[in-house]
């Protein structure tokens, strides 16, 4: 007698109070093949999820007790990786904000379409798998990285790395005339767990809360700059997902009240095509009276749209140019060049990441004069001498 092969369907989370649509929309889904639980708000689905491994979770927005944003969040704190759609009968644009920055997979209006519910369903579910499959190969292979999404409670441990975060400061320094142009505020957190910045902002990033980060970060950075001396600038780091939180273009903001003496620094490393209108906003910052800095030069994406996107006012170039440039003639071609262009178009260029006094004097005479890097000052709390 042959074994019947078992075919394991689908598991769905559907969270409404209305318990009427709730009937419909679990008969439209499992009519489709999927195995539907149901709930009626967000406090019955984290039970559900407890009890139970699902491949997607469908939600109300507006709901008893939670609603479908809280619920979304705590989702996300618990499996960074379930897809979650949400529902709602009155679309608001700051809901549309809140679902997109905590990681909805995608935003439905009521009355719901089943053909497009179901379509969805199949999207998310396939998404879902292939989360799972990275992960399994990552596990096979053995990879020594150890991947923030597995770090359990990872929404309480990022809620504690906000609440302990500081800024360590930086010195950039003129060495023509050994003076300190400005420092860069580097963020810092004393939350063990998440001892780096880059696994900082790799958690916001799982969290989808990069624009919390983001927010915390310029309002500790705008109130240490009474403490800097006048003369000097703030470089403060910008995420490119931060020129999309409006906070960050109003006059009222804590770091906006300085604007004259900051310069906002947006790394290479990311890509800024998902900034539709990144000419309006940038262009928004300089009439408040930021100045645009371009870090990272020569580490990641190539540089045509960047320069073309932020028409900097400034830009930094990457320490893996910098690193033992001294000894390498590529680098110094590189690195001439750049200055050269950037003297062209009236560009300010800042050398990071040098640690050697032969890096330095080979910089000087490449044409940089302002130079960042261990050998003047490491970060640290307040603002640190610098040795020359």
């Amino acid at each position: 007698m042959r074994a019947e092969t078992v075919v394991m369907r689908d598991r769905i989370l559907l969270v409404d109070d209305e318990q009427a649509l709730l009937r419909v929309l679990a008969r439209t889904l499992t009519t489709a093949g999927f195995e539907v639980d149901v709930a009626g708000d967000g406090r019955e689905a984290i039970d559900a999820l407890e009890a139970k491994e699902f491949d997607l979770v469908i939600s109300d927005i507006t709901m008893p007790r939670m609603d479908g944003i809280e619920l979304l969040r705590a989702v996300r704190a618990q499996n960074p990786d379930i897809p979650v759609v949400l529902m709602t009968a009155s679309p608001l644009v700051q809901s549309a904000m809140d679902a997109v920055e905590f990681g909805a997979t995608r935003y439905l209006s009521k009355p719901i379409d089943t053909s497009a519910l179901v379509s969805t369903a199949e999207r998310a579910i396939q998404q879902h798998k292939m989360a799972r499959m990275k992960r399994q190969a990552l596990d096979y292979l053995g990879s020594d990285r150890k991947d923030i999404s597995d770090l359990k409670g990872l929404d309480e441990t990022f809620a504690r790395a906000l609440k302990s975060l500081w800024m360590a400061f930086q010195p950039i320094v003129s060495w023509s005339d050994r003076s300190v142009y400005g420092y860069e505020a580097l963020v810092r957190t004393d939350e063990q767990a998440l001892p780096q910045p880059d696994t900082l902002l790799a958690a916001a990033e799982r969290l989808f809360r990069l624009a919390e980060l983001g927010r915390t970060i310029r309002g500790c950075s705008a109130s240490a700059i009474d403490s800097i001396p006048h003369h000097a600038a703030l470089f403060v780091n910008l995420h490119t997902r931060d020129l999309l939180d409006d906070s960050l273009l109003s006059a009222d903001a804590a770091l906006s009240q300085h604007a004259g003496r900051v310069v906002l620094e947006v790394t290479e490393r990311a890509a800024l095509d998902e900034v539709k209108d990144v000419r309006q906003r940038v262009a928004a910052l300089r009439a408040l009276g930021f100045r645009v800095a371009i870090d990272d030069l020569g580490a990641g994406y190539a540089g045509l749209n960047s320069f073309a996107y932020l028409q900097p006012d400034i830009v930094k170039i990457d320490m893996a140019l910098v690193r033992n440039v001294d000894k390498e003639p590529t680098k110094q071609k590189l690195i001439a060049s750049m200055t050269k262009l950037c003297a062209d178009l009236g560009i300010i260029v800042v050398a990071e990441g040098i640690e050697r006094c032969e890096e330095r004097d080979v910089l000087v005479d490449l044409g940089c004069d302002l130079l960042q890097g261990f050998l003047f000052a490491r970060p640290q709390r307040g603002f640190p001498e610098v040795s020359w």
